[in-house]
């Protein structure tokens, strides 16, 4: 398994923390960061409607918008799997049928990669440049981020570890991929939930979560949760994590942030496999060891 750990904002020993992963749905932290930067800045409302649909871009963000996800697509997974070509944004909403919303919006919850398609659209909408040129100049470099990037091309994951696959098309992740080293992943969700971003309003704001449930099966969580872009939860050791997990073909990434009391870590892992559960499990470990030791001194 490949780690990185930051604890009290330093770095600590690496362990292949270099290496180059597909962040799969950590992505969606680095999205929400982006369009709350537009919050931000006054150029949208989180609880205006948007232009994408009848709901708030609040609901997007929370997976509240009513919208159901290309997930639930039996041939989408088949044709991953056979290494066809990327369906088009339309083909993948008129197999999905993903116009019809589920419940009105901001009645439920349900998981949805449609839309956080939908908050990539408005990104580029709003700041009028494209997808991966936004979140360089609204995250990625404000944050000090120097070798993260949006893959469009199937070559742009040439250098990429894929973990138990040979090669993908980024196409089929709809709301775009990101792929950059774990250590810049830890440094994004360190940076990103300690202030260097956005102000402590909004970062309230993303921390207000949904309660989404008891325990998982087989994850750490006993009251797993969703704020705007983070996964954040009780585990049934007692402790709350805020981050994100991301499952693709051939790996699980898992970026999470731990405090106690002045103590905080952020710990980013990757491993082969779809074992969601084994990689949280060990991030955590990593996290109580790292502010283990500071508590102990």
């Amino acid at each position: 398994m490949l780690c990185s750990t930051i604890l009290n904002g330093k770095q600590l020993p690496p362990e292949q923390s270099q290496v180059v992963v597909p962040w799969w749905s950590f992505t969606k932290t680095v999205l929400a960061a982006a369009a709350l930067s537009l919050v931000r800045d006054g150029l949208i409302q989180l609880d205006d409607h948007v232009q994408e649909g009848q709901f708030t871009l609040r609901q997007l963000l929370k997976h509240q918008a009513g919208l159901a996800d290309y997930s639930e697509l039996e041939e989408y997974y088949a044709a991953v799997a056979e290494g066809q070509a990327p369906w088009s944004a339309d083909e993948m909403m008129q197999r999905l049928d993903g116009a019809r919303l589920r419940y009105a919006p901001g009645a439920g919850w349900r998981y949805s990669n449609v839309g956080y398609m939908l908050v990539a659209r408005l990104i580029e909408r709003v700041t009028g440049v494209s997808l991966g040129t936004a979140l360089t100049q609204r995250v990625l470099s404000p944050l000090g981020l120097t070798h993260t990037r949006l893959a469009k091309k199937q070559e742009d994951l040439d250098e990429v570890y894929l973990g138990a696959i040979e090669s993908y098309h980024p196409g089929w992740v709809y709301h775009g991929l990101l792929v950059g080293p774990l250590s810049e992943a830890t440094m994004l969700l360190n940076k990103l939930l300690t202030g260097k971003l956005l102000p402590s309003s909004l970062l309230h704001e993303m921390h207000d979560a949904i309660v989404l449930g008891g325990p998982m099966q087989g994850r750490p969580w006993a009251s797993p949760g969703y704020g705007l872009g983070l996964m954040i939860g009780g585990t049934k050791s007692g402790h709350m994590l805020v981050g994100h997990t991301g499952v693709g073909p051939g790996g699980v990434i898992a970026v999470f942030h731990y405090s106690s009391g002045n103590n905080a870590a952020t710990c980013s892992a990757f491993r082969e496999g779809s074992d969601e559960g084994g990689v949280e499990a060990q991030v955590l470990e990593r996290l109580l060891a790292a502010v283990g030791t500071c508590e102990d001194r």
